[in-house]
């Protein structure tokens, strides 16, 4: 059976993701920062599976370049295959540029850009000499315009998308699919991660019918199974990811920043 590789495991469309490869008899590899919730997990997972799946289980912090060498080196000496990869990991910040700590910022552009393309490269190489193999990089509907309020969460999961999308072109060749998911905003640990301390949900995640993990992490799955290269979840996301470049960019980005409350206060009505 085929081992997928999910990084951010331990909550959300990670999570999820975790217990469908499960229930498809994937043999699974674990990583999040927090072990315990990801043993939880291992023991949830393989009451309901028993003996069915090997699960293996990595507490790192992919933000640390030391972590994605320590994973690498770690799954090759355990002898595990990676036929899945399924870089779901990442976080954002939320509030004007200039209040959100450096070291906040710094430690996202690490997980949701570095990371990703590092661990890429390296189990990459591996599906190559096979000549198979499937890649997931968890994007944002954050993707397909600039985002006042939450300006390098966006610019990052930018990032994350059109770099999938060049490599699936680029490995095709190799047998190999790259999908890009793109969920807009959905029930999971994210709002809390990215808040500051006292600071109120963003408006994007008031007064809206959002969807749960489950239903995205399943899209997300379906998508990377038929090797689509850019999966956007629900109707009026792909409608308005669709229709973004139809429009001038200055009413774009202020219409993301009305979504995001990055309005500033002075341009308010």
């Amino acid at each position: 059976m085929p081992t997928a590789l999910i990084t951010g495991a331990s909550d959300g469309i990670g999570l999820e993701l975790a217990r469908i490869h499960a229930a498809a008899g994937d043999h699974l590899i674990l990583v999040a920062r927090r072990l315990d919730r990801l043993e939880a997990l291992r023991d949830e997972l393989l009451g309901k599976h028993h003996s069915k799946i090997d699960i293996h289980c990595y507490g790192l912090d992919l933000s640390l370049p030391e972590s994605i060498e320590t994973l690498y080196r770690s799954t090759c000496a355990a002898g595990l295959q990676v036929d899945y990869l399924i870089n779901n990991a990442g976080f954002g910040a939320h509030g004007p540029f200039e209040s959100i700590r450096w070291e906040k910022e710094a430690s996202m552009i690490d997980l949701n850009v570095r990371a990703v393309v590092h661990l890429t490269k390296l189990y990459m190489k591996d599906m190559i000499q096979r000549g198979s193999g499937r890649i997931m990089n968890v994007a944002s509907t954050a993707s397909f315009q600039p985002g006042p309020g939450m300006a390098v969460y966006f610019a990052t999961k930018a990032f994350v998308l059109h770099f999938s999308e060049a490599l699936h072109f680029e490995l095709r060749r190799h047998g190999i699919t790259v999908t890009s998911l793109c969920p807009g905003p959905t029930q999971s640990g994210f709002a809390q991660a990215m808040k500051e301390p006292g600071q109120a949900d963003p408006a994007m995640l008031k007064n809206a019918q959002i969807p749960g993990s489950a239903e995205v992490a399943q899209f997300g799955y379906d998508a990377m199974m038929r090797g689509r290269a850019v999966a956007v979840h629900g109707f009026m996301n792909r409608f308005l990811a669709a229709t973004t470049g139809l429009f001038p960019r200055s009413l774009v980005v202020r219409i993301a920043a009305s979504i995001t409350g990055g309005l500033p206060k002075e341009h308010k009505k």
